[in-house]
C-alpha cells in the first residue's frame, strides 16, 4: 500500500482537449490473460476528443446542458447513440445542470483543475475498454469500463474508480469521479457493480446487451446485462396473472448485488491495470506498488469505495474520498452521536430498515406544519394529499402515530422519523423524496437482500408501465429501445413504475393504490406494513414474531443485511468522507456519520476525515427544477463539496500536504433562483478548522456542532 507522497512529490498537469484522432497506440484485442473474475469480449472504443470523446460522448458542455440527443432512428438507436444519450442522461442526474447553480462556474467539463474556464467545451480524447466480471456462467455480468485519456503519462500513473452512483449503468459516475479523474489524466475504472440498468420484459422476452442493445433472453446466452431464469412455463403463468411486467438487475437478479460492491470495484483497478499493461505493453509495467489509486465515488458508488478500501488484500488502493455514501456500518455499541447539545437517539440503522420506516410514515409526516412543504400540484396533485391524510387516518387506527386530527397525525409521523434519526434538516425533502424515491428503493433492496425474483411478486409489488389510471399496460418499443440510456435502474424510471399487485380492484400504480384492509386510497398502506415487517423480522403493527412463510422471507433479509454491513476498517488509507446534514435519502445518522464514528473506534488515529456540510442533500441535480420544486433555494450544490475532497487526497498523496480536519461547513443557499451562485454561498473547506466547527470523536460519543 502507499500512503503519503509515495515518493513522488509530483503535480498532474492540467489536461487538454485534442481536436485530433488520438489511437494511443495500436488498439489491441484484450487477447492477453485477463485479471481473475473478468472475462471478454473486451471492446476498445477509441475517441478524437472531437466528434467523439470520454466525458461528454463529443456533445461538450454545450450539449451536455442542452436537450435531449435525437436519435436518426427511435426506434432503432445505434450502440453509438446510445452510449451517447446514456453519459447525457447520467450526467445530468447527478449535479445541477443550470449555470446559475454552478455549471460551467464551479465545475463542469469547461473547468479546469485549478477551478478556471479554460476547456472551452471539455472534450476529452482517449480509449473506453470494457469487459464483463462474472464466473463464465453470465449471472453476474458486472460491467468493467476503463476510460484512459490522451494526458495520461505513464511516469506518474494514477487511476480514479468511479463505481456507478445509485442503481445506475456503467456511466452512473461520469459527472463525478468520471471526470475528475479524466480532467487529472488518470485512468478511470468504472463498474455498474451489478446493480446496472438491466432490465427483462418478461412479456415479449427483450433484455439488452452490454452496449444496450436489445436482445432476446432465450437466444442471449451469457451476453445479457441482465436476464430472469426460471421455467418458461412458470414466466407464462406469471405473464397471465400479472402481464406486462418488467424485472431489474437490481432488485430481481437474486445476487444481493450489494455485498460484492467492494470486490466489483477492486476488479475494476484490476482491470484498469490490465488495460495499461496492455496499451504500454514493453514500455511500462503497472503494479499497484508504482501506480497512485484513489477509491472514489458518490452513493452507492461512495458505498461500493469504502467497501473496496476494507477489502483490498493487495494494496491496490492508496486513498479514498467519497460523497454521501451509501455505508450501512456494523452495529457499534457504546458509541453515540451528538449534534450541538442533543444526542441522536438512534443510529446506525441498515438502509432497509429506515427505508421501510420512511415508506410507512413518510407519507404522512410530510403533511406536518413543521416541513415547509409548497405543495405545487403539477408535482403533487390534490388526490395525492387525501392519499396522504388517509395513510395519517390509517397508522392512527393502527397505534402507530398519535392525534386527533390530520396536522396532529402529521407532527406525529415526522416525530417517528426523528426518533429514527433524521435531522430536523431534512424536513423540506420528506415530500419529494416520497414521490420520486422511497417506495421504490424499499421495494428493490427488500427483493435484493432477500434474493427475491421477479416472480415472487414481493409484498405484492412489482414493476410495469401505467397508463393515467395507474393501471399496467404494455410498455412502448420504442421507449424500450432506448431504455438504456434513458432509465437508472430503479423504477420510477423511463415510464416503469411500483405497482401494488394487492390494491383493491386489481394491480394498480402505488400511487393510486388502495389498501385491502382499509379500502381507502393511502398509497397501499399493507404494502408498506409487509415491508416492514421483511425488515424487522416483527408484525409492524403488533410487535409479534413472524411465523411461516412471512418469518422465512424476513430471514432471508436479514441475512442479506449482514452480507452488506461494512466493518469501517480502512487499514490506515487517507480518507475523505463529505456528506450533506440535511441529506433525507441516506440520512448521516445512519450512513456518514455513523461510519466515521466506528471507523474513530476501531481505528484509534485513523487518517480518516468527515467533512459535514449544512444546506447540502442527496439530489443536487433536483436543484435543476428551480422553484418548481424549491431546492435552488435551500440547498447549496454538495459537488462542489466532493471535488474538493478528491482534491485534498490528492494533494495529501501527491505533495503530502495535510488533510483537512474533520469538520462542519456552513454553507448559504442561493437568495432566490434567479441569484447566480457565489463563493460566498460554498466556503471553502477550511484546512484547520475553527474549534466551534471541529468534529472531533472522544472514544465514545461523535460530536458534530450546530
Amino acid at each position: 500500500m502507499n500512503n503519503g507522497t509515495n515518493g513522488r512529490g509530483w503535480l498532474r498537469p492540467l489536461v487538454l482537449g485534442c481536436a485530433c484522432v488520438a489511437t494511443l497506440g495500436t488498439a489491441w484485442a484484450g487477447d492477453a490473460a485477463l485479471p481473475p473474475g473478468v472475462r471478454g469480449p473486451v471492446t476498445v472504443r477509441v475517441t478524437d476528443g472531437v466528434s467523439d470523446d470520454l466525458l461528454t460522448a463529443g456533445l461538450g458542455k454545450t450539449g451536455l446542458m442542452g436537450a435531449t440527443p435525437a436519435y436518426v432512428d427511435p426506434a432503432h438507436p445505434t450502440a453509438s447513440e446510445l452510449r451517447r444519450n446514456a453519459i447525457y442522461t447520467n450526467y445530468r442526474a447527478l449535479v445541477d445542470i443550470t449555470p446559475l447553480g454552478g455549471m460551467g462556474v464551479f465545475y463542469g467539463p469547461n473547468i479546469d483543475i485549478h477551478g478556471q474556464d479554460t476547456l472551452g467545451e471539455g472534450k476529452i480524447a482517449g480509449t473506453e475498454t470494457t469487459a464483463w466480471a462474472d464466473d463464465g456462467s453470465g449471472r453476474r455480468n458486472v460491467t468493467l469500463m476503463v476510460q484512459l485519456p490522451v494526458g495520461f503519462d505513464p511516469d506518474h500513473a494514477c487511476i480514479v474508480t468511479a463505481t456507478s452512483s445509485g442503481s445506475r449503468g456503467i456511466y452512473g459516475a461520469i459527472a463525478t469521479a468520471g471526470e475528475w479523474g479524466l480532467k487529472h489524466g488518470c485512468a478511470v475504472a468504472y463498474t455498474d457493480k451489478g446493480s446496472g440498468n438491466g432490465y427483462h420484459d418478461l412479456m415479449t422476452g427483450v433484455v439488452t446487451s452490454r452496449e444496450g442493445l436489445p436482445m432476446d433472453a432465450a437466444t442471449a446466452g451469457t451476453e445479457a446485462l441482465f436476464r430472469v431464469r426460471a421455467p418458461a412455463d412458470r414466466v407464462a403463468a406469471f405473464n397471465a396473472a400479472l402481464p406486462n411486467r418488467m424485472a431489474y438487475e437490481h432488485a430481481h437478479s437474486r445476487q444481493n448485488p450489494e455485498k460484492d460492491w467492494g470486490q466489483n470495484t477492486l476488479s475494476a483497478v484490476r482491470f484498469a491495470l490490465y488495460v495499461l499493461n496492455q496499451q504500454y505493453a514493453g514500455s511500462r509495467h503497472f503494479t499497484p506498488a508504482n501506480t497512485l489509486v484513489i477509491a472514489s465515488s458518490v452513493s452507492n458508488g461512495g458505498g461500493a469505495a469504502l467497501a473496496a478500501a476494507e477489502q483490498d488484500t493487495e494494496g491496490l488502493i492508496d486513498a479514498v474520498a467519497v460523497s454521501e455514501p451509501n455505508a450501512q456500518p456494523r452495529p457499534t455499541p457504546g458509541v453515540q452521536i451528538r449534534q450541538g447539545s442533543a444526542t441522536v437517539p438512534v443510529t446506525g440503522l441498515p438502509l432497509i430498515d429506515y427505508f421501510t420506516l420512511a415508506a410507512l410514515y413518510q407519507p404522512c409526516a410530510l403533511l406536518s406544519s413543521r416541513t415547509g412543504l409548497s405543495m405545487d400540484p403539477a408535482f403533487w396533485p390534490a388526490a395525492y394529499t387525501t392519499s396522504a391524510q388517509q395513510r395519517c387516518t390509517g397508522l392512527a387506527e393502527r397505534g402507530l402515530i398519535t392525534g386527533d386530527t390530520v396536522a396532529a397525525q402529521a407532527d406525529s409521523a415526522w416525530d417517528v422519523l426523528l426518533a429514527h434519526g433524521w435531522t430536523p434538516e431534512s424536513a423540506f425533502l420528506q415530500q419529494s423524496h416520497f414521490r420520486l424515491a422511497t417506495n421504490a428503493i424499499a421495494v428493490t433492496y427488500a427483493n435484493a437482500l432477500g434474493r427475491f425474483g421477479a416472480l415472487d411478486d414481493l409484498c405484492g409489488y412489482s414493476f410495469a408501465n401505467t397508463d393515467a389510471s395507474g393501471l399496467p399496460i404494455a410498455q412502448s418499443p420504442t421507449t424500450q429501445a432506448g431504455l438504456f440510456a434513458s432509465g437508472n435502474g430503479i423504477p420510477p424510471t423511463s415510464g416503469v413504475n411500483v405497482v401494488y399487485d394487492g390494491s383493491v380492484g386489481g394491480p394498480r400504480l402505488d400511487f393510486l393504490s388502495t389498501s385491502p384492509s382499509t379500502g381507502r386510497a393511502d398509497f397501499g398502506l399493507d404494502g408498506a406494513l409487509c415491508l416492514r415487517a421483511l425488515a424487522t423480522g416483527q408484525d409492524a403493527v403488533r410487535g409479534a414474531a413472524l411465523t411461516g412463510e412471512a418469518a422465512s422471507a424476513a430471514a432471508r433479509v436479514k441475512a442479506g443485511v449482514a452480507q452488506v454491513q461494512l466493518g469501517a476498517r480502512l487499514h490506515g488509507k487517507p480518507t475523505v468522507i463529505v456528506a450533506g446534514r440535511s441529506d433525507s435519502l441516506l440520512p448521516v445518522n445512519h450512513a456518514a456519520r455513523a461510519y466515521f464514528a466506528r471507523n474513530q473506534r476501531v481505528e484509534p488515529g485513523s487518517p480518516t476525515r468527515y467533512i459535514e456540510v449544512t444546506n447540502g442533500q442527496h439530489f443536487d441535480a433536483f436543484m435543476s427544477y428551480g422553484p418548481a420544486l424549491g431546492y435552488d433555494t435551500r440547498f447549496i450544490p454538495l459537488h462542489v463539496y466532493f471535488n474538493a475532497t478528491l482534491d485534498a487526497v490528492w494533494a495529501h498523496l501527491t505533495t503530502g500536504a495535510p488533510l483537512p480536519g474533520s469538520q462542519v461547513v456552513h454553507t448559504v443557499p442561493r437568495a432566490s433562483s434567479s441569484t447566480a451562485l457565489s463563493v460566498q454561498n460554498v466556503p471553502p473547506i477550511a484546512a484547520s478548522p475553527a474549534p466551534a466547527a471541529q468534529i472531533v470523536f472522544d472514544g465514545r460519543t461523535l460530536v458534530v456542532p450546530d
